[in-house]
């Protein structure tokens, strides 16, 4: 390895995925004269390459796409800029907007005026959730399964559990069985699905997925490889529960249970990160750090790449206007969830522009009110966990608003869908 190089630009984006590639493009549109965008991947686009089915860019670009073709627009796009790319490199250290970056042949310092954390999300692991039972081959994440399948051409298993009921396990209980796998069964600790109803529908019920909700995988019996998965009904304590098992033949066991916000970099810096795992962020999408700011899923995780790219590129838009001396701080308003409210992003609002306000209920409710603060109220038949929900208040409305914000959900329980 040859010596460290240093070097100083207006605005470095970590990550390449949907949020680092609109994040470069915005920032670099919106006046920042030099720009680098680091991705520790061969390749950029994070996970929607490997993402081969329909239902991206509605939002962003007024047409439904692929995994592959919303990042290649956006990769097109990026190529009309000077942004400096830089792939296979690692950034290991973040010191305020001091970015120590490692690449296979050199260690690159970058003095940056702004930062702009893009590092997205990652899936729970086996280790993350401490599956009981044996360590054999054959247990995957969902993720991982897909970029078998869809990039590398290999079929994991051909009899397979899936725990937990997020999206990309569904999607995958489809693609599974369109290439001739046995999906056994869908098993999901909560009493209902976790994943958007679309997918529930298209991946589960279309293909007569057997799914078990209240339950849980409680061993994994198997020397070498898999060889059965035992389930188990759960309590309120979310506990298994004796004499409750359900043993099935399997090779493979699929886990999609949660993603969890890339944050090491965040955290090494001193953001300040909520319960969630992602930085707390302003309406400007500025994290506690003066000059770091973040976007997409490494503040929290959307249900869609449109809205990554989006909130990316409005925390590139204002990185911008902070190097320039004029981000539009006015005042400093606490937002916070309240009654059925699990998270809600913006955590704090300093300006009086539009704010688009964030959130996720805890539990699912039919004839729904949503409440933000004393600012506006909105109403919907249903509201669910899986499906995040987003409410824009114009700058009007906000303007001169000063008491903090708390965000409620009333409605009637509906679990049953």
């Amino acid at each position: 390895m040859s010596g460290i190089i240093e070097r100083s630009v207006d605005v470095a984006v970590i990550g390449g995925g949907p949020g680092g590639l609109g994040a470069a493009i915005k920032a670099r549109e919106a006046g920042a004269k030099n720009v680098v965008l680091l991705e520790r991947s061969e390749e950029l686009g994070g996970m929607l390459p490997q993402c081969i089915h329909n239902g991206f860019g509605l939002h962003y670009f007024k047409e439904e796409l692929s995994g592959p073709a919303y990042i290649h627009r956006l990769v097109k796009e990026l190529a009309k800029t000077d942004v400096d790319v830089m792939t296979q490199t690692m950034a290991i250290k973040l010191e305020g907007t001091r970015i120590t970056a490692l690449t296979e042949k050199t260690l690159t310092r970058i003095n940056a005026k702004a930062v702009i954390l893009g590092m997205g999300c990652r899936e729970r692991s086996r280790g993350n959730i401490r599956i009981p039972g044996h360590r054999p081959a054959g247990v995957f994440t969902a993720g991982t399964a897909q970029r078998l399948i869809n990039v590398e051409g290999y079929i994991p298993g051909k009899k397979v559990v899936i725990l937990g009921s997020g999206d990309i396990g569904m999607i995958m209980a489809r693609r599974l069985t369109l290439e001739g796998a046995e999906v056994v069964c869908l098993v999901e600790l909560l009493p209902f699905i976790g994943g958007l109803i679309r997918n529930e529908v298209q991946c589960l019920r279309d293909f007569n997925i057997p799914v078990y909700t209240s339950h849980t995988v409680s061993d994994v019996i198997g020397k070498n490889r898999v060889e059965k998965v035992v389930i188990s009904q759960i309590d309120k304590e979310l506990k298994p529960i004796p004499g409750t098992e359900k043993e099935f033949e399997a090779d493979t066991l699929l886990l999609s249970v949660g993603l969890i916000p890339e944050n090491e970099l965040s955290t090494m810096t001193g953001v300040k990160l909520e319960p969630t795992g992602g930085p707390q962020v302003d309406d400007l999408w500025q994290t506690s750090v003066s000059g770091i700011f973040a976007g997409g899923n490494v503040v929290h995780v959307h249900d869609l790449a449109d809205y990554v790219t989006e909130s990316s590129e409005m925390a590139a838009v204002n990185a911008v206007k902070y190097i320039n001396g004029y981000l539009p701080v006015e005042r400093k308003v606490n937002v916070k969830g309240g009654k059925n409210i699990r998270y809600v992003v913006p955590n704090t609002i300093v300006s009086n522009q539009p704010v688009s306000f964030f959130m996720r209920v805890t539990w699912p409710l039919k004839n729904a009110t949503v409440r933000i603060g004393g600012l506006v109220s909105k109403k919907y038949a249903f509201v669910r966990p899986s499906e995040q929900i987003r409410i824009d208040v114009p700058a009007e409305m906000m303007k001169g608003f000063r008491e903090d914000i708390i965000v409620n959900c009333d409605g009637e329980e509906d679990v049953a869908r």
